[in-house]
Formats: C-alpha cells, sequence, structure tokens
C-alpha cells in the first residue's frame, strides 16, 4: 500500500492521513525518500544538497510505526523525515557546519531546535550541506562541495540555508529547518520556490547552533507550503533557558500559528511597496524578478490587499551599509563556540584560517578573521549597532506613518546566479539581496513564492512584518498561497517511476 503514496509534494497532514488509515508506514516513507536522495542528491543531477544521512532513520521511524500502532500518534510531526542544516548540532551525528575543519565531529548532544524536533515525533533524515559557518549567501562549502539548483543545475540555489532548500524543494524530506542570519532562509526559499520565515530575533532558540550574529542568528522552518511551515514554528518557537534571548517569547501570545491559516488573510491589508528595494528594468538580471513580481503584487490584490505604492524607508541603501556587524562581531562568537568543543580540532577562526580549512571563495570569512579580538571595545562597533537600533526605528515609522500592515519587495533584485556568476560577479558585499533588511532590524519576515520566470527560474517575494507579527505575516502568506498556487515542483527531480 506504501507504494502507492505519492511523496512528490506530500504534506505532513496527507503523511499522517495515510500513516493513520493504514496506506503508509514511517519505514516505507523513509526508503522512499532514501531512495529520491540516492537517485537525485548523489546520482542523476547530482544536487549535493545533503552532507550526512542519518544511519539510525529507519530505525527511528520503526520505533514510531510500533508508537503508533500502540497508541497514534506520538507528536504533531510524527514520522515527518526532516531535512536539518548542518548548522545545528545532532547527537551522534555528525555535524560539519560547513567547514572541512569540523568534518569528522559527532557531537554528543543536541541542538535545542533538533531535540524540539525529535520530542515532536520527527525522524531526522539528513544533514544538508552550508557554506563554511554560514558565511555566504551561496550554497558552496569546504565540507560539502556546490549544491545545485534543482529548477536549474548550472545556478545555485542561495544561501546559506543551500542543501535544505535544494533538497526541500527536489522532494528528498517533507519539511527543512534553515537558519537566517542576514536571509539565509529567505534567499535559498527565494531561489527554490520554497515558503520560509525568519522570526523576530529571540522568539527560537540558538542553542547548538554556530553563531555568527547573535542579534540577528535564528533558525527557522523552509517548506513547501504555508501550513507545514506554520506547523514547523509551533515545535520550535519557545523559551530555552540555554538562550537568554528566548525570554523574548514572554512577548507573545501565540497558541498556534496554524489557527493564523486564514483565507481571507490578505482582505483589508495595506501593504508598501518598497520600489527603492526593486532592481533596474534595463538590468537583464533584474527584469525578470520585478516581472514575477508585479505578478504576485497583482495576486495580492484580487486576495484583498491594498497596495500603497510606493513607500519609503529613510536613507535605506546608506543605513543598511552602515549597520551590518558580520565583520566585528562574526570571530568572537564563533570563537567562544569552537573553544567550547572538544571534538573540533581547532579552537578558533584563526586557527582555522591559517590552516586554510575553508573554502576559498569565502570573502566573509576572511573579513571575520580580520576583525579585532573585542569588537566591544571598539567605536565602530558601537556605531553600527545603535545603527541598527536607529534603522528599525525607521523602518516602525514607516509602517506607522503610512499605516502598513507589512512591506514588500523582491526577497533578491537578480535571479539567481550561475556558477560563472559566483566566480567572478558575486561577493558577500556586492550581492544585491533585500534579506538584510530584516536581518539588520531584527524584524521577521516571510519568503514566498512569486512564481518561476521564462525560463523557469524561482523568484521569491518577501513580505516584511513588525517585530513579532508573525502571526500576520503567516495569515497574509497563506492567503497568497490559496490564490496564487506558487508551488512548482523542479522538473530534475520527478517521481522516481517516471524517471
Amino acid at each position: 500500500m506504501s507504494d502507492q503514496f505519492e511523496i512528490v509534494d506530500a504534506t505532513v497532514a496527507e503523511i499522517h492521513d495515510a500513516m493513520l488509515a493504514g496506506d503508509l508506514t514511517c519505514e516505507a516513507l523513509v526508503e522512499r525518500y532514501l531512495d529520491r536522495i540516492d537517485a537525485y542528491d548523489r546520482g542523476g543531477p547530482a544536487l549535493n544538497s545533503i552532507v550526512t544521512v542519518n544511519d539510525d532513520a529507519l530505525e527511528r521511524a520503526r520505533e514510531l510505526d510500533e508508537a503508533l500502532a500502540e497508541g497514534g500518534l506520538v507528536g504533531p510531526l510524527h514520522g515527518i523525515p526532516i531535512l536539518l542544516k548542518d548548522q545545528a548540532e545532532t547527537a551522534g551525528l555528525r555535524t560539519t557546519f560547513g567547514s572541512e575543519a569540523c568534518a569528522d565531529y559527532v557531537p554528543t548532544t543536541d541542538a535545542t531546535v533538533t531535540s524540539k524536533l525529535k520530542d515532536a515525533g520527527a525522524v531526522v533524515l539528513a544533514k544538508t550541506n552550508l557554506p563554511d559557518f554560514a558565511a555566504s549567501w551561496f550554497g558552496y562549502s569546504s565540507a560539502g562541495g556546490q549544491t545545485r539548483n534543482p529548477y536549474d543545475l548550472d545556478r545555485d540555489p542561495g544561501g546559506s540555508s543551500a542543501g535544505t532548500g535544494a533538497g526541500v524543494a527536489a522532494n528528498l524530506g517533507t519539511i527543512g529547518i534553515g537558519e537566517d542570519t542576514g536571509g539565509s532562509i529567505r534567499v535559498p526559499s527565494a531561489n527554490c520556490n520554497l515558503f520560509g520565515i525568519r522570526v523576530t530575533t529571540g522568539l527560537v532558540s540558538r542553542n547548538g547552533l554556530s553563531p555568527i550574529v547573535p542579534r540577528q542568528d535564528t533558525a527557522g522552518p523552509m517548506a513547501r507550503t504555508v501550513t507545514d511551515m506554520a506547523s514547523l514554528l509551533d515545535v520550535i518557537v519557545g523559551y530555552d533557558p540555554a538562550d537568554t534571548w528566548t525570554g523574548a517569547t514572554a512577548l507573545t501570545d501565540v497558541d498556534s500559528y496554524t489557527d493564523h491559516l486564514k483565507a481571507d488573510g490578505l482582505e483589508g491589508v495595506r501593504i508598501g511597496v518598497l520600489r527603492d528595494a526593486f532592481g533596474s528594468d534595463d538590468d537583464p538580471r533584474a527584469a525578470p524578478v520585478n516581472e514575477v513580481v508585479e505578478q504576485a503584487l497583482d495576486v495580492m490584490v484580487t486576495a484583498g490587499a491594498e497596495l500603497v505604492d510606493p513607500v519609503s524607508i529613510t536613507d535605506l541603501e546608506a543605513q543598511l551599509e552602515e549597520t551590518t556587524i558580520y565583520p566585528s562581531q562574526g570571530k568572537v562568537h564563533l570563537n567562544e563556540f569552537l573553544a567550547e568543543r572538544d571534538g573540533i580540532p581547532y579552537d578558533s577562526l584563526t586557527e582555522i584560517y591559517d590552516a586554510g580549512e575553508y573554502h576559498d571563495w569565502l570573502d566573509l570569512i576572511e573579513d571575520i578573521v580580520t576583525a579585532p579580538d573585542e569588537p566591544a571595545e571598539t567605536v565602530e562597533f558601537w556605531r553600527r549597532a545603535l545603527g541598527q537600533e536607529s534603522l528599525r526605528r525607521d523602518v516602525v515609522d514607516t509602517f506607522a506613518a503610512d499605516g502598513l500592515d507589512a512591506i514588500v519587495f523582491p526577497d533578491v533584485q537578480v535571479v539567481p546566479p550561475t556558477m560563472s556568476d559566483l566566480e567572478d560577479r558575486y561577493t558577500a558585499a556586492n550581492f544585491p539581496t533585500n534579506t538584510v533588511i530584516g536581518a539588520q532590524t531584527q524584524c521577521p519576515a516571510v519568503s514566498v513564492p512569486g512564481g518561476l520566470t521564462e525560463d523557469g527560474v524561482p523568484v521569491g517575494v518577501e513580505l516584511l512584518g513588525k517585530p513579532y507579527d508573525e502571526p500576520r505575516l503567516v495569515e497574509m502568506a497563506y492567503a497568497y498561497e490559496q490564490v496564487a498556487d506558487p508551488r512548482h515542483p523542479p522538473e530534475t527531480a520527478p517521481p522516481l517511476g517516471d524517471r
């Protein structure tokens, strides 16, 4: 019976319905995803999204099948195979953080996000590729190599949650977890036709995830549907005494994000169009993005939204440039993280840099390693950190002045870069992503699939919300999804029976 279940684009609800009806076992589901990993990640198009497959996944699946037979689903993610960014520690399972320097590191404890997923009944199916210590917008890594975009194999899937983006898009797992410091959930979601959300910093614990900028770092869901995205939020949001930033959860009052799956969630909302964040129509890389975004805006209007077009944020470009703190803050926190872990042969990023054990295209690693050892003792650090507070006030002022529920713009101004673009065109410093707006203001933002360009390349549309307004973003994303129906499985990873 399990062979009849359609695995491509299967949702959590569809999987649970099939399990409860006796038409699908968790063991069979895991086996079929493993077959897809062999066929499409290791072979075929060779997506290279998976760093490590969990050898215990089938055993875990059998345990969950027994639990179902004895008493029902053990939790909201019972038997759901998860693709987990290899930035999150997994007890007994190799965790590389994308770096060849950590290629043999096997943690003894789980990251808080990992333990929450397991407690909810999920199966950690595999760990996914990311650039070294999540220090890039792109999908290359010294530990895992280059991940490819399943919609166009010559293009990048976006980073730093590259493997999760490509893997979920290609149906190598049901849902996935990424991490977002400057846009690392939303860029690959945009490039891979997925929904992805970064929450207000502090709603999700970062304990057990390698850090770069704690005031911006957050884990989060990446999914093919808004319903699955919201279901993952329900599991991972919550207070964790191991991460004091999660005290922010006391500022929210959400029983379940799935309560906000409202088909009329766009009716009467006011969405400001941030034209300053669009690329030029004269740029052949940006024009196709603009065309898809305009179509998505029309869908939002059809669903009941009112567009306020345009809106502006005071000195946006200059403020974004003056409030980036990756280089100044990344080293101190990553050094502390590395020094605390006995199984990693290096105690600091400087040692890894000196040994040359990082991908040589990672210009951000070079910027971070040359930063001051004690950034808080420098005026430059405080100028940039306090500048973020000023930027946040200006963003919130735009919401108030124009009576907005969200601000909309392309996640990235250009189509996903080609492999040659990565080599000679784009760096961390010049890549035209707008995702830093949410990151550098610690505001929540959801990426929704705008659709595909004429060349079949995905484009993402970002809805930026006010701090702690995740429920409203879920409502708007869900309402948009119902009208737009923007999900398109990649042709490079069809059902195995159709190969």
